[in-house]
């Protein structure tokens, strides 16, 4: 039974999440304060999280990067600021979802069985083969096949595909494939990844504007979808 901590200081979503997680078999932490959470999350050591960002002694995001330093669990921030912005600065500081409140109850689910299922199947950079539907990325050969013809990849969208392939199902935000494809230079040049993400896709993808694989999160960032 995976532990789940819910970071939230709203009383009546508590109890709202409470009800949901238990009838679908998570086990359910509760912290209301930033203070709680980073007390209980080392005892529990739950295997997601839940986090509200407006807590009443500080901001989520120091929550976020606090886990971040021993855990990796998945860190799902659920919050009211809906601006594009703050979706990039949870993800870059360790987040891997972010929800708006108001939201269902089966989106929720939906993306905690996502992010679970990539933290049990994360591909790191020693593991050489990603298969995914006919897709086959060799990292360590560095070559690529789609439905066994060779693909033609120029060094630098290797590097991009690869990058996202490994993270699997995570959002990852043009800062953080910036930094880590182009080096801590080029976090402002985010053409440089919309460039590369067109020549993957036109590469890949049977329909560039439709993508199977290579998935658009608007303002934020990209996914690869296995």
């Amino acid at each position: 039974m995976t532990v789940v901590l819910v970071v939230e200081d709203d009383p009546q979503l508590r109890r709202f999440l409470r009800a949901a997680l238990t009838a679908n078999d998570y086990s359910v932490v509760e912290a209301t304060s930033c203070a709680e959470a980073l007390q209980l999350a080392p005892s529990h050591n739950p295997g997601l999280v839940l986090l509200d960002l407006g807590l009443p002694d500080g901001d989520g995001l120091e929550v976020t990067r606090r886990l971040r330093e021993w855990s990796r669990a998945p860190i799902i921030v659920l919050s009211a600021r809906g601006r594009e912005e703050d979706k990039v600065i949870a993800l870059d500081n360790g987040a891997d979802d972010y929800l708006t409140k108001p939201f269902g109850t089966a989106e929720l689910l939906a993306r905690m069985r996502v992010a679970l299922r990539h933290a049990d199947h994360v591909v790191t950079a020693a593991d050489t083969i990603i298969d995914s539907n006919g897709l086959r990325i060799d990292v360590a050969a560095h070559t690529v096949s789609l439905d066994g013809a060779e693909v033609h990849l120029t060094p630098t969208a290797f590097r991009v595909l690869s990058l996202l392939a490994r993270h699997a199902g995570k959002v990852l935000t043009h800062r953080q494939i910036l930094k880590e494809v182009w080096g801590p230079g080029a976090i402002e040049q985010p053409h440089y990844v919309r460039v590369q993400m067109a020549e993957l896709r036109k590469r890949l993808e049977v329909d560039p504007a439709q993508p199977k694989w290579l998935i658009t999160e608007p303002g934020v960032g990209y996914r690869f979808r296995a």
